[in-house]
């Protein structure tokens, strides 16, 4: 099978080379070409200068780009896959996006008998360099079929929700419960160091009941050493929340809670912590937290 990733950000960089290291006949394209370079000096695979030389002549083309608007570009723009991708084949957004974009994409590649699957990832970069990445998918059986191999060389779990578009907006159910978990993360942490506990012995215990969660286990003890460069930036957040509290308006559901914590995380980005990592909420909690390091 000959297959195409584009996009060697912090997720795409070990998700291309997880398909490398699995024998995968690999081209891949990233707008920086140094970026390219550096993946190509690792994993020694073959890269190519646009999007549509990286995609010809590809069965499956892979993408994780930034937002909506990068990939429209990636994908309708004068260099973009739609301009050499062949009848048959399947294009895989990893993108968080919208909706609404994936249904667009699928309308014009079906046009041209061309598949197509909304597929965002969970699991940030630790779960893309580690292959433990969940991977939820908007699609036909069929198509998912196809590609279900490609996806067990970087994901633990990866499962069609239904249609396409489906898996975006399970991206965004996935969304709205880290933002909670983390707002309120972020205040019992303080709430403990207040009360002058034992911080660990408090995560030790309460781990191991009802409050236990990834955040609390893998977050909990860099979030009281003002240590937030732990993968999934607040600027991205903010982009997912959007997306989120978009659809929201167009299903008729209320977000009270999602809103607020979008408003926290706009008051981090405006303290200069748009690249430090989502635990930061805490930082608007605790004085001693709210300096960022330039």
């Amino acid at each position: 099978m000959k297959v195409a990733f584009l996009g060697l950000g912090a997720m795409g960089f070990p998700m291309a080379g997880h398909l490398q290291t699995a024998g995968y006949d690999l081209t891949v394209y990233n707008r920086t070409y140094k970026k390219a370079e550096e993946w190509q000096a690792k994993y020694q695979g073959k890269v190519e200068s646009t999007p549509a030389l990286a995609a010809n002549g590809a069965d499956v083309v892979l993408m994780c780009v930034g937002n909506d608007d990068d990939v429209r570009s990636v994908v309708f723009g004068e260099h973009g896959v739609l301009s050499t991708m062949a009848s048959g084949s399947i294009l895989v957004d990893h993108t968080t996006t919208s909706a609404e974009l994936a249904r667009e994409l699928d309308e014009s590649l079906h046009a041209k008998s061309i598949g197509f699957i909304d597929a965002p990832v969970s699991g940030g970069q630790a779960g893309a360099e580690n292959g433990k990445l969940t991977v939820m998918l908007g699609g036909t059986e069929e198509h998912y079929a196809q590609i279900s191999s490609i996806l067990d060389c970087y994901a633990q779990k990866h499962q069609l929700m239904g249609s396409v578009g489906c898996g975006q907006l399970t991206k965004m159910v996935n969304q709205i419960c880290i933002a909670g978990i983390v707002q309120g993360l972020s205040e019992a942490l303080h709430f403990a160091e207040n009360a002058k506990l034992d911080t660990d012995k408090v995560v030790d215990v309460i781990s191991k009941g009802a409050a236990q969660s990834w955040q609390l286990e893998n977050r909990s003890s860099t979030m009281l050493k003002n240590q937030f460069d732990f993968g999934f930036a607040v600027d991205w957040m903010r982009k997912d929340l959007g997306i989120v509290l978009d659809e929201a308006n167009r299903n008729k559901s209320r977000l009270p809670l999602t809103a607020l914590v979008d408003q926290f995380y706009a008051q981090v980005q405006a303290n200069g912590g748009g690249r430090f990592d989502t635990s930061s909420l805490i930082t608007l909690l605790n004085t001693n937290k709210l300096s960022v390091d330039k």
